[in-house]
Order: C-alpha cells, then structure tokens, then sequence
C-alpha cells in the first residue's frame, strides 16, 4: 500500500523540483524589475503543491481539510501576478493607491473567513471523502465566499496577463520575447488552477501541478534564452516623466496628446486640464514658444523670459513622428534649459574680451618698447657718423608717405618704417677709420663698406619681430638694372619697400648739405631722378615720388 501511495505521488514531487529550482534563480536576482514578485508567485507554486502532496498522503478528514486550507492560502500568491506585471513593464496602472488598499482588504477578509472555517465552514460546506481510485479524496461543497475567492484570484490573473498583453506592442523584440515566455507561464498555470477548482482530472491526477510545470519550463527557458531578469527594457514612463525638460505631445490637429511632469509643473496645471486640448489655447501666455511653432514640421529656436527676475533661457526642438505607414501623425515639442550654458557663455565673451584687451595693451607697449628701441639704434648711427645727422628721420618720413600712397596699410606699413630706421644699422660692422674717413675711399675700402647691407642681414634674421622689416636695410642698394649690391637683384626681384626708399636716400642725399657737398637745387635733383629712371631707380616709383614732391607732400 505504501509502495503505492509513493507510485502515485512521485509525479507530483517531481513536479515541485522545476519551481524550486525557478525560485532559487530568481531569488538570487530578487534586486532585477519584477524578480521579487515573480519569485513570491514560485513560492506560492511550492507550497501549493507540497500541501497537495500532504493532504494526498494524509488519511483522514479533519487533515485533509488542514492541508486544503494550506493549498487555498497559497492561491493568495496569485495576487504576485498582477503585481509582477506591473512593475515589469512599469504600467502606470489609474488609481494604483486605491486598487492597493482594495486588494489588501478582500485578501483580508479571504484569509480571516479561511482561518474560521473550521469553525463556522464560510469556505468548504459538507466535507467529506470520496473512495474508488488511488487514494481517498477530500470533497467539498463551495459556498459563495469560496466561490468569491476563486474569482478573485482568477480576476487578479488575469489582470497581470491583461497588462502584459498591453505591453506587446512594445518595439522591441528582445521584450516582446521576455513577455511572451512570462505570459504563456502565467496563462498555463492559471488555466491548470481554474481547471483543478472545477475538479476536472486527467487519470486521476489533479492538472494544476503539471500545468505549473509545463509553464515553469516554458519561463525557465525564456530566463535563459532571452534573459528576462538581465536585460530589461525601459518603460515609457521611466524615461518621459524622469525627464526635466519640459515635452509636449501634439497630433496632426495641434491638439496635445501628452504631457510629462516638467511641462505640468511649468504650466502650474494638471494632466487632465492639459491633455485633449488644442495647444493654442494652453500655451498661448506660455514664455516658451510652442504656439508660434505649430505649424512647422522641424524648429530649433530659442526663447528667453524672466523668472522671480531672473532671465531663463530656452531651446526649444519640434521633431515630426511618424505612425507605421511613415506618414507624419504628430510632431514631438522638447525644450532644454540653456540658462547655465547662456550665463558661461556671456562670462567666457567677457573674459575672452578682457584677455583680447590686456593682449592688446601688452602688444602696444612691447611694439612702443621696440619701436623705442630701434629709434634708439637710429640716433646713435646718427651721432656716430654726424655726416648724417638728420637724414635717417627725414628718409623714413619720405618712405613711409609714398609706400602709403602706393597701397601700404597696417602692419606693412608699420615694417616699412621700422625697415627704413634702421637702413643703416649694418655699418655699426664697419671700421670708424672708413665709416668716418673724410677722403675718398679705396677700392678695398669700398668693397668693405659695401657690407653694410650683408651686415645687416646677419645682425636682424634671427629677431623674428624684424623679419619683415628686413628688406630695406638688406636690398635698399639694389639697382634696378642690376648693377647694385649685395646680390646684384634686378627690377621687381628687388622689394618694394627697398625700391621706395631707394629713391627717398639718394632725393635726401642730393638735397641735404654734407660737409663734402653742398645742397643740389630741387630741378637738379628731379632732373637726376628722371635719368636714372629705369637704370638706378624703379620707374613706377619715381613718377610716383615726383608727383608727390610736385604736390608738395614730400
């Protein structure tokens, strides 16, 4: 007889293992979305099926009866269903708080009418046995609270699996697949229970344990498969109501169709006053310009007003959306607040103001500095061959008048009279006994003298800031034949800057007094320029020197 009983409730055993084993996976991830809930609706699977074993392999009504109570207080963990199912998908179920204390009550009420029953038989009228097939059977007649309570945990079911459905439109399949595996559990097991209640047996076994475990099977190789308590999708309500910046929903009639928090707060408005009406009408005093932008597909534009006398900045993107056919159904309205950015940009434009100023400042001062010191470089050539006193103050004015009139500006020009105060500085190389000789000079001694130029190139291409200026000191004893030195450039190979000043040493030369010379009249001088036009000098330059000098300019 024993060897038989044990026959008979092998299967049901073997049927707690694939549950057991569920619960210990889930338990152990009991801090993923829903793995709480489901892992309660497991333990509810156990002990359901462990009070069945007992309640099969107990003799005796008044145990029966205590194992059959044990069974229908392990149906409250149906109530994990819906509860599962609503965090899982993060369903924002209407009126939660209320439907909360619902539940709590009838679940109450259920479980006190349980634990009375043995005394006052609110759930299982006339108990008794029933003999003829394996073991006897405990039977029972169900009074209407009993009826109740199977209806309210098939109702709550139900609902879990209602809202599961729901989220099967969800676009993506990874999701879609954890949801089915769930549901398809959730359903065999609820169906199994129903049919247990209904007393219907296949072999004279009872259905629920195998239908638990063929929809255990089912979610335990979805947990695996598709990694329901791993990857998780998030819900809409995650995402759009955690935002802080403000969206608004519009269809393709400018009516709102959605709102999330931010929007509410800014509006000072609930949802119910916001949502359904034409957007025209609620933001029409609204700082952001949402209703200037209604019948634009796509915008970006910025807004800025003033909050508790604060000026706020916002930018505010409309993007179309589009339903399955690909044809425009709404428009999507985000703004951000940019404040911040705004405030650091105006802070970065004046710092970048005040660094651009001190730059300037210390630019003016180092070039004063160098200008400074290239005047005083001048001077002491100056005094050093007195022959000269003078001439490099007037050259440089001449030079500088006729390279702005031939289309120098700025900085070039800026060179050009740095390049001309310092047309001599290569004699500095030169020998006082030839630099100052009174007599003519020898052949050898010309030739030295004639360095001056190489001289000067040596001594300023390694200053960088007198780079440019190096052209007149360098090439302002080239010819424009050829004839000239240090490297013998002709025509236009020879700098501009030197042509013009070129022109502006010999005028002072011939012009100016020397202890070995006098003066030349003003018509010798101009006389000697227009025949050494196109031999010493540069004939555009000297029409234009002679034009100027004409005009009184020079």
């Amino acid at each position: 007889m024993q060897q038989d009983i044990f026959t008979h409730l092998m299967p049901y055993i073997a049927a707690m293992a694939i549950p057991s084993n569920l619960l210990a996976y889930t338990w152990g991830r009991k801090n993923a979305r829903g793995a709480l809930a489901f892992s309660l609706y497991l333990f509810g699977q156990i002990l359901w099926i462990l009070a069945f074993i007992l309640q099969e392999a107990f003799h005796g009504l008044e145990n029966k009866l205590f194992w059959e109570s044990v069974q229908w207080l392990a149906a409250i963990f149906i109530l994990a269903i819906p509860f599962f199912s609503i965090e899982y998908t993060e369903y924002k179920l209407p009126h939660a708080r209320l439907w909360g204390w619902a539940a709590l009550a009838l679940t109450t009420v259920f479980l006190v009418c349980l634990s009375l029953d043995p005394i006052f038989h609110l759930i299982f009228h006339n108990p008794r046995l029933e003999y003829g097939g394996w073991l006897p059977r405990l039977t029972f007649d169900y009074t209407p609270i009993g009826l109740a309570y199977i209806a309210y945990g098939g109702l709550a079911a139900l609902l879990g699996m209602a809202i599961l459905f729901r989220s099967l439109i969800h676009p993506r399949e990874l999701f879609r697949a954890q949801v089915s595996v769930v549901l398809f559990g959730f359903f065999t097991a609820t169906l199994g229970g129903i049919l247990t209640a209904a007393r219907v047996r296949v072999f004279e076994y009872e259905i629920a344990p195998f239908a638990f475990v063929i929809g255990d099977l089912v979610t335990a190789w979805g947990l695996f498969r598709f990694g329901v308590f791993k990857a998780t999708a998030i819900a809409r309500e995650r995402i759009f109501e955690a935002m802080v910046e403000p969206v608004v929903i519009l269809d393709n009639d400018n009516v709102i169709v959605d709102v999330n928090s931010s929007i509410l707060a800014l509006l000072d408005k609930q949802s119910e006053q916001v949502i359904g009406k034409p957007a025209k009408q609620v933001f029409e005093n609204f700082p952001i310009p949402i209703k200037k932008y209604l019948q634009t597909i796509y915008t970006r534009a910025e807004a800025e007003f003033q909050l508790d006398g604060k000026a706020v900045h916002y930018e505010m993107t409309a993007w179309p959306l589009y339903d399955a056919q690909k044809k425009v159904s709404g428009r999507i309205f985000i703004s951000h607040d940019i404040t911040a950015l705004k405030e650091l940009e105006q802070e970065l434009r004046k710092l970048n103001a005040e660094l651009e100023n001190r730059v300037r400042a210390r630019t003016r001062e180092l070039a004063e500095a160098y200008d400074s010191t290239l005047e005083g470089w001048a001077r002491a050539l100056e005094l050093r061959d007195k022959e000269t006193e003078g001439h490099t103050r007037r050259v440089t004015n001449i030079t500088v008048k006729v390279a702005q009139r031939m289309g120098f500006t700025g900085d070039d020009l800026e060179q050009v009279r740095r390049g001309a105060l310092l047309h001599d500085i290569g004699k500095m190389g030169i020998p006082d006994a030839i630099l100052l000789k009174t007599g003519k000079l020898t052949k050898a001694e010309r030739i030295i003298m004639e360095t001056h130029a190489a001289l000067a190139y040596q001594m300023l291409e390694p200053i960088a800031f007198l780079k440019k200026a190096l052209a007149i000191p360098y090439c302002h004893h080239e010819k424009w034949d050829g004839s000239g030195y240090p490297r013998g450039l002709s025509g236009q190979k020879i700098p501009l800057a030197a042509r013009i000043f070129c022109i502006a040493d010999v005028w002072d030369a011939l012009t100016s007094e020397r202890p070995y010379k006098k003066a030349w009249k003003r018509e010798k001088a101009i006389q000697y320029l227009t025949q050494q036009s196109g031999k010493h000098f540069d004939p555009q330059v000297v029409g234009v020197f002679l034009e100027m000098e004409q005009k009184g300019e020079i």
